[in-house]
């Protein structure tokens, strides 16, 4: 579920696909998913009942849990804390993201003062009990938090991470008082030792819990009323899925859900194009979302913000600007030019909609230079008309700058990917990794339209396009195993870590993973089993996560984290004491996969449809460009820019000298002109 579409990937037995793609209905995004299922079961000639009932594998993207964060209407939460910790929330870490600017504000914390209540009981930082916890204290927090409508209770106690029991006595308590609060305990949702990231946290997850779970449950119940016999999937933070039970208690798993499934996607251009290295570019109609692949392996990080709030959760290393279709220009008040961040969402959606929109989006500026052309648009969801673009164009921005209407669509084109390259170099050049060794995979509704533009600024010499890039999210999800991740706090010496008792805890946590995944109907053989430690060297504040194997000895695991950590600051210390803070065990349930259908190769050359003349960038300015239909490209065929394909959920635009051909599976490489 998008902020302008909702997308729905249909895979038959024999790797073929379907996509059906209807308009998001951002109030109420089952509707949008429903209407998705209908559109689906009509096209092969079925009701939604017998569809669901043949279906062996749902799996579900949401945004609900992004979008009560970034609208504000999450529940009234009330914060339960030990004494003197009441300011955690709003201390922070005391670091500003920009140590000059002194102004901007932080985003406003979730839980007043007034609703942050200390409770009786204190833990040393081993865990041991220094004062007993007392009810009488949480009589009177639940007295304060009943007055003021406290929907969800969030529980974060100091050094929690090392003992819970402190933690558990009061969530309990509160569940014999009022069965009907929601409770987040810290020590169930980030066992973590910093402590305001760990309160942060679990705030979040409180936050967001009465709504997005009630979501969920609701069309989870829908769904299985209309004959799906299977439990729904969700696309986690991590990349990987989860049922809807088993996510009910940490729904702030979910804020990445829907863009962390382009791991899967991504997954499937990796085998087929047998390439490690891999650079994704998803635009859709609100946002832009840049991935990188280095090796094979998407990085999974646990520091994400969403709308200026932490999270230390498990997350796929994700970086996202408000760039898309439905991006609005505008002109301000000292006369520039601006794209963004602003959207014109699924409703009103672009001037040229129809819908009602006024404001000029990219969607516009791209129908004015002739590489959308006037008609039906995004598979026939929309219609696109071209008057209403250009007199939007005219009087928001060409009027305003006294330019033509044509060079302030190409000026908001120019801006838009200016900004997408800024966003792709901050995932390459300013991690050292140079961008000209990957393969940039443009994807989403309006990605492919920039990828040839972008990547050849980028230094990319390929480009892989899917077919369905316009539904690439919710392909990957069909591409992806059932995920949990466990983690344990240990903050001991690598050195002496066995001595420790490092393998009793990794056997406590394998053991408590395959539990896990038996309850989700996963037998041993169908398990996988993964281990990484939080290492860093004594007196550093940030730790690198490092993959160990069971039987790795300290010398074999120091090793490894000096070669990350000398790739990553490029210097390590030799003989510097390293320390581990916590323990991570990733369990998979492994799924059967789509297996992408490949097709016989043509000898013929296509022949395009059309010929319109469509404004390439400053340097081509207008040009003549053959129209090719994707529906008339079959593998082996190849086309020379500049270009425009115009496939159901996408628009591929090539420049001069760049050459597509379409791969055994109905893809599209392109090598970009670089010269």
């Amino acid at each position: 579920v998008g902020g302008t579409f909702t997308d729905l990937v249909l895979s038959h037995g024999d790797g073929q696909l379907r996509v059906f793609k209807v308009p998001s209905v951002p109030a109420e995004p089952a509707i949008g998913v429903m209407n998705a299922l209908d559109a689906a079961a009509a096209a092969l000639g079925a009701t939604t009942s017998q569809l669901l009932r043949q279906c062996v594998l749902f799996v579900h993207g949401s945004t609900v849990a992004t979008n009560t964060v970034l609208e504000g209407k999450g529940a009234v939460v009330g914060l339960l804390t030990t004494p003197g910790f009441r300011d955690t929330l709003e201390i922070r870490r005391g670091i500003r993201d920009d140590p000059w600017d002194h102004r901007t504000p932080y985003a406003p914390v979730l839980v007043p003062r007034s609703l942050r209540l200390p409770v009786t009981g204190r833990l040393d930082r081993l865990g041991v009990e220094l004062t007993v916890t007392d009810v009488q204290s949480l009589t009177q927090a639940l007295a304060t938090f009943a007055e003021a409508n406290v929907e969800s209770v969030a529980i974060s106690l100091f050094n929690s991470y090392a003992n819970s029991e402190h933690e558990s006595f009061y969530a309990d308590a509160i569940k014999a008082v009022d069965e009907h609060l929601w409770i987040s305990a810290s020590h169930h949702i980030a066992p973590l030792i910093g402590e305001y990231e760990r309160t942060a946290t679990t705030v979040l997850n409180a936050y967001i819990a009465p709504r997005t779970v009630g979501y969920l449950a609701s069309l989870d119940a829908r769904l299985r009323e209309l004959g799906l016999t299977q439990p729904m999937l969700l696309i986690q933070n991590n990349g990987g899925s989860v049922s809807a039970a088993q996510v009910a208690n940490k729904p702030a798993t979910l804020l990445l859900s829907g863009p962390a499934a382009g791991v899967g996607a991504l997954d499937l251009a990796r085998g087929a194009l047998q390439t490690d290295n891999l650079l994704s570019l998803e635009i859709g109609g609100t946002s832009a979302d840049v991935m990188l692949m280095e090796r094979g392996t998407v990085p999974v990080s646990d520091q994400l913000r969403v709308g200026g709030y932490d999270t230390s959760l498990p997350s796929v290393d994700i970086h996202t600007i408000g760039a898309g279709g439905g991006t609005i220009a505008s002109v301000d008040e000292a006369g520039l030019l601006r794209v963004g961040p602003q959207g014109a969402g699924a409703v009103p959606g672009p001037a040229a909609y129809g819908l009602g929109g006024t404001e000029p989006t990219v969607t516009d500026a791209l129908l004015v230079l002739g590489r959308l052309q006037p008609g039906p648009y995004a598979g026939g969801a929309v219609t696109l008309d071209l008057d209403k673009a250009r007199q939007a164009i005219d009087e928001r921005v060409a009027s305003p700058l006294d330019i033509s209407v044509e060079d302030a669509a190409a000026g908001v084109l120019r801006l838009l990917e200016q900004n997408l390259l800024q966003a792709l170099e901050r995932m390459t050049l300013e991690r050292g990794v140079d961008p000209r060794a990957f393969t940039l995979i443009p994807a989403g509704g309006a990605g492919p339209m920039h990828g040839a533009a972008v990547g050849r600024q980028l230094g990319c010499a390929q480009l892989y396009v899917p077919r369905i890039s316009g539904a690439f999210c919710a392909l990957g999800m069909l591409n992806v195993d059932v995920r949990h991740d466990l983690m344990r706090a240990f903050f001991h010496p690598l050195d002496a870590a066995h001595d420790a008792g490092l393998a009793t805890v990794l056997q406590e946590l394998s053991t408590e993973a395959h539990e896990l995944l038996g309850r989700d109907g996963f037998s041993a053989e169908n398990v996988r089993i993964e281990v990484e430690l939080d290492l860093r060297y004594v007196g550093q504040q940030w730790t690198i996560r490092t993959p160990i194997a069971a039987n790795d000895t300290a010398s074999a695991i120091r090793a490894l984290f000096e070669q990350i950590h000398d790739a990553r600051y490029r210097h390590i210390q030799p003989d510097g004491a390293i320390e581990i803070t916590a323990i991570h065990t990733i369990a998979y349930g492994l799924v059967d996969k789509v297996t992408l259908a490949t097709q016989g190769a043509s000898s013929g050359q296509p022949d395009p449809s059309a010929s319109r003349s469509i404004y390439m960038d400053e340097q081509a300015g207008w040009l003549d460009a053959d129209i090719y239909s994707g529906d008339h490209l079959s593998p082996g065929m190849r086309i020379s820019g500049p270009a425009i394909v115009e496939e159901r959920t996408t628009t591929v635009c090539i420049g001069p000298g760049d050459q597509l051909t379409v791969d055994a599976y109905g893809n599209f490489v392109v090598q970009l002109n670089l010269n």
